[in-house]
């Protein structure tokens, strides 16, 4: 688990010698190197098991710098989790945005059935701001005995 990637990559940008590169934002070519090995050890086990790298990043800071770092680690990982400070300040949890966040390859975790479903689901929720979403999905899944269920309850 770190907290965060983004605050990795500014300490390596304090530390790192200076290459003569400089991308924007003032980070220095090599300062992402270490950060970016760092993340990219995640993988499966040979003979079972696997190493799993739950990361943050800094995002919407203000920060040319954060802005940079977010976007060289953007897209490498497996999933992309998003929280909401609006679905939080309207004290509704998890404030996850749901719209913003999936998961690369679904289609390898879960049958065609299930799969379909969530299409339809996504489909449904794409006219929604993220608050609304959050509130359809929280009083689905309160409404219903189990994953199964809820899942059932989205038919095209």
């Amino acid at each position: 688990l770190l907290d965060s990637i983004t605050r990795l990559a500014r300490a390596y940008n304090t530390v790192s010698p200076s290459s003569g590169k400089i991308l924007s934002g003032g980070v220095e070519a090599n300062a992402l190197q270490k950060p970016k090995r760092f993340f990219g050890a995640a993988r499966n086990i040979e003979n079972g098991g696997s190493l799993s790298i739950i990361a943050t990043a800094l995002t919407e800071t203000g920060s040319k710098m954060d802005e940079v770092i977010f976007e060289e680690f953007k897209g490498t990982g497996n999933m992309e989790l998003q929280l909401d400070r609006r679905i939080s300040n309207r004290r509704i949890y998890p404030a996850i945005d749901i719209l913003a966040s999936g998961t690369r390859r679904e289609d390898l975790l879960m049958d065609k059935a299930d799969l379909q479903r969530i299409w339809i689901l996504r489909k449904h929720l794409a006219d929604m701001n993220s608050v609304e979403a959050m509130e359809f999905v929280k009083d689905r899944v309160e409404g219903s005995r189990n994953n199964e269920d809820f899942l059932a309850s989205m038919n095209g």
